[in-house]
């Protein structure tokens, strides 16, 4: 059966390549992003009756529920929602300015919140829905220069895991799904964010956005191979909860979740011994 999806951020990385692959498959999609012509032109080649192009900033929680009543206007339903939107913001933890984490945290937690809030009352009316929140390994393991990157999918990745809880009843299958390095425009100069350097104590280690920004357009994680993966689970009657997508992201997440159960095993009988009697 032909689903009808809801893409953030499609105009370039993920988003596009998740769009194509949904298109490819037969199924329809409303394709948003900030820039409608950055979206329009990402996907002009693959323009027509089944795809829609939406101006929406998620960090606007106005424009959500305006950009899925245009969807819904559209095409009549939701049946996959694919929160995709969101840049990077790297730099020693002390050297982020407030502003900088509140504006990152308000586009990629808030947004995705956002446009949760607006879909689930059309999936719980559907009584079916598939949501994929794309998170990060650095939403899994604490990675250096991501104190604010990591807090934003940190929050994605217990939000999803416990909305998820609420909404299966309705048949709403919540997948938060962990991405390696990706070649996407995450560390494209003219996107990424990164800290000033004022702190002379972090000096000596070199600035983030020397150890970052070479990796921009090197990364092995082909978006294309990502989006027809993800088609795949937004058809699974029981998808993943939580998915790692890439060979280096199963490299990076394993040994430290289970390094975190031996340090847990390690402690079990102090953590016991904090029970009290009744």
């Amino acid at each position: 059966m032909s689903k009808v999806w809801f893409i953030t951020g499609a105009g370039s990385g993920i988003g596009a390549a998740t769009a194509r692959a949904a298109l490819k498959a037969g199924d329809r999609v409303v394709a948003t992003g900030r820039n409608l012509a950055k979206v329009r032109n990402a996907l002009s080649d693959v323009a027509g009756g089944n795809l829609a192009s939406v101006k929406l900033d998620v960090a606007d929680e106005a424009q959500a529920q305006t950009a899925v009543d245009e969807a819904i206007r559209t095409f009549g339903r939701i049946d996959v929602l694919v929160n995709n939107a969101g840049y990077s913001l790297l730099g020693n933890f002390e050297e982020l300015s407030t502003a900088e984490i509140e504006r990152h945290i308000s586009t990629n937690f808030y947004g995705a919140m956002y446009v949760m809030r607006a879909v689930l009352p059309v999936m719980r009316k559907q009584r079916s829905g598939r949501i994929i929140n794309i998170s990060s390994v650095a939403g899994v393991v604490g990675l250096k220069h991501t104190g604010a990157y990591s807090a934003a999918k940190f929050a994605v990745e217990g939000m999803s895991l416990a909305v998820a809880h609420e909404v299966e009843r309705f048949g709403i299958k919540i997948v938060v799904v962990a991405p390696g390095f990706f070649r996407t425009d995450l560390l494209d100069a003219r996107n990424a964010k990164y800290s000033a350097s004022t702190i002379e104590d972090y000096a000596a280690e070199g600035k983030a956005e020397e150890m970052w920004s070479g990796y921009d357009g090197k990364q092995q994680g082909d978006p294309a191979r990502l989006g027809d993966v993800l088609v795949k689970i937004a058809r699974m009657e029981n998808p993943p909860k939580q998915f790692m997508a890439g060979s280096d992201a199963l490299a990076v997440v394993t040994p430290v979740l289970e390094g975190r159960l031996d340090e847990l095993r390690a402690y079990q009988d102090l953590s016991k011994s904090t029970d009290g009697s009744f």
